[in-house]
């Protein structure tokens, strides 16, 4: 059984005695008429007719069918299976579907592969229309076949370009997310001296502190000792007095009293200090928090201050002004980092002694974060390129230029705007302004990404 006949038996049709003598003679029609057989043989289009019952074979091809195929029209007519022979075998399913569907809809437009005479096979585009008589009866199927495959192939390359436009769009994540790892590495590479430096401080100290302590513990085992043997009668009671005397003299007792509770009160907040600074890494790092996760900013600030203490404090007084700010969806570690590189670059543009002003607030669904100084500002003209990648004013091996352009891109990632506003020889403003919910103004991407990710 041929495909047609298939077909037919699945529909439950059978073919009538005369199908052709009831199916109009749309051949006789084109022929008679000179102009009809013109207009159809020149049009791009393929048309043809069939019965609609029994093998759906073909009553009429207009003849530009072998300009486009290389099919003559009565070739094609001869063979009652023509047209199913010739459709690409894995279209065959849908031209079933389809062709089951014409009965209920009347029309049907569907796209499948053609074998043309080479054996090559061009994708057309088919129109199918069923013409029933006055009583519903199903008389001739009329067909519009156009040739698509140049926009076929024009779709495949637009597919292609696509997937290699996304492809390069992950590249360029990925660098991204390399540079912007660079460059926090770089900024904690450029203050890992001072951070040394504020940690050896309190250890030296607290190192002093311990051998002073040793000294003070021998002193004192030193005088238990001497009272266990007045106690155990090892030393005669006339020579006892002297011995203790002597001992309080050389131990200075009250002295070392003193001392002892100060050094251990100076050791404690030497570590402490150390403690501060380590938790300080931790929090601007966020280790292990790589989603999205609702966040103190004013925390991220303290913390990043903490780190760069060794740079700001020669030079720089920070004033904070913080306001009442709620908890902020946010990838806090990437935060953290355009902190850093604000408050360092604050720093740097202060030649001797100036201030650097935090001030934090919310306005409406939004916060607000300006960090301000009194340094030399921003030339105009490199005002409108300091967010530009690479670029940079600093002397060479100073900075990377990477700074303010991924402090940008991190900013708009959390959907928001950074600001800046600066007066030569008075002091810049960098102005930082984040949804609380970034959600709310940015699409997700997926899970772990963006606002959508975990939190």
């Amino acid at each position: 059984m041929g495909h047609c006949e298939a077909f037919m038996a699945h529909q439950g049709v059978s073919p009538p005695a005369q199908a052709a003598a009831d199916t109009p003679d749309l051949q006789a029609l084109v022929k008679a008429n000179a102009r009809y057989r013109h207009i159809i043989g020149n049009t791009p289009a393929i048309i043809y007719s069939s019965v609609p019952s029994g093998d759906f074979r073909l009553t009429f091809v207009s003849e530009n069918a072998s300009r486009v195929l290389g099919y003559e029209s009565q070739e094609m007519l001869d063979d009652a299976n023509f047209w199913f022979n010739h459709i690409h075998p894995d279209d065959i399913a849908a031209i079933f579907s389809s062709l089951a569907m014409l009965f209920v809809e009347d029309q049907k437009v569907y796209e499948y592969r053609f074998r043309t005479s080479d054996g090559s096979y061009l994708w057309m585009h088919d129109t199918l229309r069923l013409i029933r008589d006055d009583a519903g009866k199903p008389l001739e199927v009329i067909g519009l076949m156009t040739d698509i495959t140049g926009r076929k192939q024009m779709e495949d390359e637009l597919q292609r370009q696509g997937e290699e436009q996304r492809k390069l769009i992950a590249q360029l994540k990925m660098a991204q997310a390399q540079l912007m790892q660079s460059e926090k590495l770089a900024s904690i590479g450029q203050l890992a001296a001072g951070v040394a430096h504020e940690i050896n401080n309190p250890i030296g100290f607290v190192s002093a502190n311990l051998n002073t302590l040793g000294n003070y513990v021998a002193t004192l085992l030193e005088g238990i000792k001497l009272y266990q043997c007045i106690l155990g009668g090892a030393l005669p009671r006339d020579m006892a007095d002297g011995e203790v005397r002597s001992f309080e003299q050389r131990a200075d007792l009250a002295y070392l009293s003193e001392d002892v509770t100060d050094l251990l009160g100076e050791s404690n907040e030497g570590l402490q200090r150390v403690r501060n600074i380590v938790q300080s890494l931790k929090d601007f790092s966020r280790t292990g928090e790589s989603n999205w996760q609702m966040a103190d900013l004013h925390q991220g600030l303290d913390s990043t201050l903490n780190i760069a203490n060794n740079e700001l404090k020669y030079k720089v007084s920070v004033v904070k002004h913080y306001g009442e700010l709620p908890m902020v969806k946010c990838l806090a570690s990437e935060l953290n980092q355009v902190f850093m590189n604000l408050l360092v670059n604050a720093a740097q543009a202060i030649s001797d002694k100036g201030i650097v002003t935090i001030r934090t607030g919310r306005i409406g669904d939004k916060v607000s974060i300006s960090i301000s100084d009194t340094g030399h500002g921003i030339k105009p003209e490199n005002l409108n390129r300091i967010f530009e990648p690479f670029f940079t004013t600093k002397p060479v091996g100073s900075g990377t230029g990477l700074g303010l352009s991924l402090s940008y891109g991190i900013i708009k990632k959390h959907g928001g705007h950074i600001h800046v506003h600066s007066e030569t020889g008075q002091g810049t403003t960098f102005t930082i302004e984040l949804p609380i919910d970034p959600a709310n103004v940015l699409k997700p991407e997926g899970a772990g990404d963006s606002p959508g990710g975990a939190s």
